[in-house]
């Protein structure tokens, strides 16, 4: 056994703070084999589907794996931006102007990686990153407005098993939801009156979330008493009237009942209603992605013209926009608040790493007789 070399230990680290930011993920490629791969890893997370794993994965190696993505590569395809795809996009552009705005704010560099939850970025090398930059406490910040265990908990999972490899294990605060932060509020109340401003105002708003399971919530799943909530708030934002507006949830998959009223069923409802100018937003979406950009603004708006309304307008999520990602480092303040300690003087690592070396061969001496001696 070769004893470690001490220069390579922790003298590099420099006890810094980073941000982890985080969100669910896509596939490297709007192919087969891409979304192939991203599926399995995704619907193969016992968080994202609790049934037995001796039922569900059968029908997910055996159908879903290989026959979904045939369709989905069409969806892909259809929004995929020169950059790749537009949650990846979004989601860089809001570590970027992170990253820019924390230094601006604390005189100094925060380091900022992003990860997702499945496919790439992965959390390994985003941790691999942000150690890298001496970092040894991270804040971890899911950019899901509205906690869930198929999304945020999916989230510290993959944290807690990444950090859990390290014999040095880094320090963690982790963020869990903000659906009713006063910022987030503001920042979704001001993305649509920008929208009526430009677009003029239409006869509904109807604010869309992503759907879990009935019995996630029934279980204890905080997540649709949060979206409500958010919802509610928007609407006291934007002084709209009960009859105003309107509360749903999209994107069920399987046979099981899904938390109601759901989007699709709404959409037509209001269509029949009469309405026929439809405003709608996804409160519970940080950055837009396949469920908002071909479910929403393609697929549920020809539903609408279908059954006889005018126009169908998306509000787009906040993404990059600037008060959005003010909004975010606010939300960092409490959580960075004693951590961002002192940097390191000028040569303090190299002094570091010199003292390391000149123990190295008395470690050596001490050390390695007695792993001799215990064989």
């Amino acid at each position: 056994m070769n004893p470690p070399n001490l220069t390579d230990i922790a003298h590099r680290a420099t006890g810094r703070t980073g941000v982890l930011l985080m969100n669910l993920g896509s596939p490297d490629a709007p192919t087969g084999p891409a979304i192939r791969r991203y599926l399995a890893q995704f619907l193969g997370d016992p968080r994202v589907v609790e049934l037995p794993r001796a039922l569900w994965l059968p029908i997910l190696y055996l159908f879903i794996v290989p026959f979904r993505p045939k369709r989905l590569a069409h969806a892909y395809g259809s929004i995929w931006m020169d950059e790749g795809s537009p949650l990846l996009v979004h989601s860089r552009r809001q570590a970027t102007k992170l990253k820019a705005l924390l230094a601006a704010q604390h005189g100094r560099d925060v380091p900022v990686e992003l990860a997702m939850t499945y496919g790439n970025p992965s959390v390994e090398s985003a941790i691999a990153a942000l150690e890298q930059q001496g970092v040894r406490r991270i804040v971890v910040l899911p950019l899901y407005p509205q906690y869930s265990g198929s999304t945020t908990a999916a989230c510290f999972d993959t944290v807690f098993a990444e950090t859990q490899k390290r014999r040095w294990m880094p320090e963690l605060r982790t963020m869990s939801s903000y659906h009713d932060h006063p910022s987030h509020i503001a920042a979704l109340a001001n993305s649509v009156r920008r929208h009526w401003d430009t677009q003029g105002r239409g006869d509904h708003l109807l604010m869309s979330f992503h759907g879990v399971p009935q019995h996630y919530v029934t279980a204890g799943d905080p997540y649709y008493c949060q979206c409500q909530k958010t919802g509610r708030l928007l609407a006291e934002a934007l002084e709209l009237p009960k009859d105003a507006y309107s509360i749903s949830f999209q994107s069920r998959f399987g046979k099981a009942p899904w938390v109601q009223p759901y989007t699709d069923a709404t959409v037509r409802a209001l269509a029949t209603r009469g309405v026929k100018t439809l405003d709608v937003i996804c409160p519970g979406f940080a950055a837009d992605c396949l469920e908002t950009l071909e479910e929403i603004s393609i697929g549920v708006a020809e539903d609408f013209v279908a059954h006889g309304g005018r126009a169908f307008r998306y509000i787009p999520a906040l993404n990059d926009h600037d008060e959005h990602i003010e909004m975010i480092a606010g939300l960092l303040e409490d959580a960075l608040a004693g951590w961002l300690m002192p940097l390191p003087q000028p040569g303090e690592v190299d002094t570091r790493l010199a003292r390391a070396a000149a123990l190295e061969p008395a470690f050596r001496g001490q050390v390695l007789p007695a792993l001799q001696g215990t064989g």
